[in-house]
């Protein structure tokens, strides 16, 4: 299919593009446990898709011109402050996801480095287990990543390692990062402790609550036990936390909150010295679609404190469900224990003692129906399954879970998924850097991962994960890469 070149009826158009999504796995219901968000809510999405229809054409990037921006972004912000512990000098921003969000947080620790005097490359501490979005930050900042182990029973940073990792970066540590909870195991790093020891050494604390500042709120307020994780926390000096995860919006919303404007000024980039208009960004894009951000804070109102309150309610007793069953599979077991709506899966057990192997498990959860996440296992953290629990999932929890149940028992008796020894020989032979284009298609295609048709993987794809799991960091890293190339391959008329 490509682009037409002559002039079509916008209604056919239309049916065509919703035909574009037949192979693409549900947003609503409950069955795909990655990726979604489904409030259950019912004409909640609708009001978001039609509020996101009539700003998509609003030009998010200058308030003076358009200033509903700046009023919707300050109702947002400000009911995100109220929930998450700011302050009286507390302030924050809209930005497109998570991604963002982490990046923007970076570029202020940087920025504040900088202001404070540091000097050479400045260092970003941060477990295992912090969202991949800070190393890519990093990354694209000009920043050294420390990396510190965690606890391999809990999952959680380990508050010893963080002080020692800051105190032999010394002057050079620019911020460390604390998860609310990992994406991985769903676990809340010790946030309070580990800011306090970072600002002790003048080191700020980031609190990534993308996925959690919108559900533990509520937790503690129905009386759980919740780990402090917000800017009332001494020490935090920024948090983030997407919209469009757990506050039930269409992609793509984040906040990232700051404890004061002189801090959160390290974000703004402004640019006078041109025959154009004065520039001034918030955030890293310039243009943006006031689209999502109406979707957001009409999705926030219609809910209110009350139906957030029912929605955390509701995914909270799925995942105690889903956790109860779990403790009474054999051959299965819970990594770490969730401290929100996140789970984490493994083996209890051996391949030979008739543990599960999770990459099997999800297999067989999708020949039912149901999309569970594998997590390749890192250094001496085990490969796992993550389950992101919704609050629709409570309305499918009785069959999720029989068919876990299920599944477990055909995986128990079933070889775990290893990677084939003699294309692990070969690819020890590679280099990264010299594979061209031809190659790593020659690789996928032997691998059994297809750059044609949909792009999907296979319905049995345990094999493949568990080649991705063997391969050496900087090969594999190259050939998921590569493979994403080849799927991005323009359509084109000839």
């Amino acid at each position: 299919m490509t682009i037409s070149r002559t002039s079509q009826d916008a209604t056919e158009v239309l049916a065509e593009l919703e035909s574009l999504r037949v192979e693409d796995a549900p947003l609503h219901g409950g069955r795909v446990l990655a990726y979604v968000y489904d409030s259950g809510v019912p004409g909640l999405a609708e009001a978001a898709r039609t509020a996101l229809a009539s700003f998509g054409e609003v030009n998010a990037l200058d308030p003076t011109v358009f200033p509903s921006v700046g009023r919707m972004e300050n109702d947002l912000v400000g009911w995100g402050l109220d929930l998450l512990g700011g302050g009286a000098r507390a302030c924050g921003l809209l930005t497109s996801g998570g991604t963002e969000s982490c990046i923007l947080a970076v570029l202020a620790a940087r920025e504040d480095w900088r202001r404070r005097g540091g000097q050479g490359q400045p260092v970003l501490v941060m477990p295992v287990t912090a969202h991949a979005a800070f190393v890519k930050a990093a990354h694209l900042l000009d920043m050294r990543v420390r990396i510190v182990p965690v606890d391999p029973e809990s999952m959680r940073a380990r508050v010893d390692d963080v002080v020692s990792a800051l105190d032999e970066e010394g002057e050079s540590a620019a911020l460390v990062v604390v998860s609310a909870p990992s994406y991985a195991h769903g676990v809340v790093d010790p946030v309070a402790a580990i800011a306090a020891a970072a600002a002790e050494r003048g080191v700020p604390c980031h609190s990534d609550a993308c996925i959690g500042g919108l559900v533990l709120p509520y937790l503690t307020r129905m009386g759980r036990e919740v780990p402090d994780f917000d800017l009332s926390v001494p020490g935090v000096r920024s948090l983030s936390v997407d919209l469009h995860k757990y506050g039930y919006a269409t992609k793509g919303a984040s906040l990232l909150l700051f404890t004061d404007t002189a801090y959160r000024q390290g974000t703004f980039f402004t640019y006078s010295t041109w025959p154009g208009y004065p520039v001034v960004n918030t955030t890293l894009q310039s243009t943006k679609s006031a689209g999502p951000m109406a979707a957001a804070w009409t999705v926030a109102q219609t809910l209110g404190d009350e139906g957030y309150a029912v929605a955390a309610e509701r995914a909270i007793r799925a995942t105690d469900r889903i956790v109860e069953a779990v403790d009474a599979i054999p051959g299965l077991r819970l990594v770490g224990r969730p401290d929100s709506t996140l789970i984490a899966l493994a083996a209890d057990g051996e391949e030979s003692s008739g543990g599960v192997d999770p990459f099997v498990l999800a297999d067989r959860m999708r020949a039912r129906g149901w999309f569970i996440q594998p997590q390749p296992a890192v250094g001496d953290l085990p490969r796992t399954v993550h389950l992101t629990v919704q609050p629709s999932s409570w309305d499918t929890v009785d069959e999720f879970t029989a068919d876990l149940v299920a599944a477990a028992a055909e995986c128990a008796g079933r070889a775990w998924a290893s990677a084939d020894p003699g294309l692990l020989e070969a690819a020890a032979t590679l280099d990264p850097q010299t594979l061209d284009e031809q190659t790593i298609a020659e690789l996928l295609a032997f691998a059994g991962l297809s750059t044609t048709g949909s792009g999907r993987l296979p319905d049995e794809s345990a094999g493949i994960q568990a080649l991705i799991e063997a391969l050496p960091a900087p090969l594999r890293d190259r050939l998921l890469a590569g493979f994403f190339s080849l799927l991005f391959a323009p359509t084109r008329t000839g």
